[in-house]
């Protein structure tokens, strides 16, 4: 007897920032999608004009439906998914969704997620596995459920992190690999394969979101820990210290070999670098952004340096 198997789905894909939005292009391309949820529009700047989320925007290039709502849980909404009568729901950063939407597609609602879950459960797994210096992470699909992140697993890429590289910088290769992933899982369940595979609650970890009070540089730890943190937290919320009475954020490390010893805080310029001591070693900090001007390197910062200097942080 053979399988009912779609091979038109109607896809509603939930998204909002940039990292999702070569997944929605990648699968209306494929497959068509016949609405784009997403956040509202939000005031930005000092003139607080009205900012449309990155995937609006990209929906609106391809003149696809979009649907802004401000409360998930309203029965306006839910009614609005229900008559698009969709097959599947593709999730990737985007809100909780409450657990009466879930059931809606045929086919079932899944979830795109930038670790090997259930490693890095949360809002900012990519910060959290540069800060605790992993060298694997990958990309997982998931069948989606009430609790966070917590769903049978559909697919699950690894690849290696390169040495230093910034949250920024995985960011981008996520971004690149999530369509790909993206259009495996949904090819896996129009084959009516919902084969998964039940997260280890044993392994898990959280990783919760990031926020600007939480990024003051302690030189006092181990120079591959600090190291780490910079690159973690960058290039958003950005790890701070107080240099000379002013905020600098100093937004890409790697570990230093000098044949002097550095005290935590203690900075040497030397030979157009800038190296900072920690507990253990020292950093050398690559690029950087004094406070209200744009992001540098390290080398145009010291450029008015003559010579070799060196002071404290602080």
């Amino acid at each position: 007897m053979s399988l009912n198997i779609v091979t038109k789905p109607k896809i509603v894909f939930m998204g909002t920032p940039e990292i999702a939005v070569p997944t929605l292009n990648a699968v209306n391309q494929r497959y068509g999608v016949i609405a784009v949820v997403t956040n509202p529009d939000k005031e930005q700047g000092r003139g607080k004009k009205l900012q449309p989320p990155e995937i609006k925007i990209a929906a609106e290039k391809l003149n696809l439906h979009i649907l802004q709502p401000i409360d998930l849980n309203s029965f306006e909404f839910e009614q609005s998914l229900r008559t698009l009568e969709p097959d599947i729901f593709v999730v990737f950063a985007f809100k909780i969704l409450p657990a009466n939407l879930l059931p809606i597609p045929k086919l079932g609602s899944f979830n795109i997620h930038p670790s090997l879950l259930p490693k890095y459960r949360g809002a900012a797994p990519i910060n959290h596995t540069i800060i605790n210096g992993d060298t694997e992470t990958g990309i997982t699909t998931f069948l989606m459920e009430q609790k966070v992140d917590a769903g049978g697993i559909l697919l699950q890429e690894k690849f290696s992190i390169p040495e230093d590289i910034t949250a920024g910088d995985l960011h981008n290769i996520v971004m690149n690999k999530a369509p790909e992933i993206a259009l495996i899982t949904i090819e896996k369940l129009l084959q009516a394969d919902k084969s998964i595979i039940p997260q280890d609650n044993t392994c898990v970890s959280k990783a919760p979101k990031i926020f600007r009070e939480q990024c003051e540089i302690d030189f006092s730890k181990p120079a591959v820990q600090v190291k780490n943190f910079i690159n973690g937290v960058s290039p958003i919320p950005g790890a701070w210290t107080k240099w000379n009475s002013t905020t600098i954020k100093f937004l890409h490390a790697k570990s230093a070999n000098l044949p002097i010893s550095l005290k935590p805080s203690d900075y040497l310029i030397q030979n157009k670098k800038l190296y900072i001591g920690c507990g253990n070693g020292a950093i050398e900090i690559i690029e950087l952004q004094p406070e209200t001007k744009k992001v540098i390197k390290t080398l145009d910062f010291i450029n008015g340096f003559k010579g070799a200097l060196s002071g404290i942080i602080q």
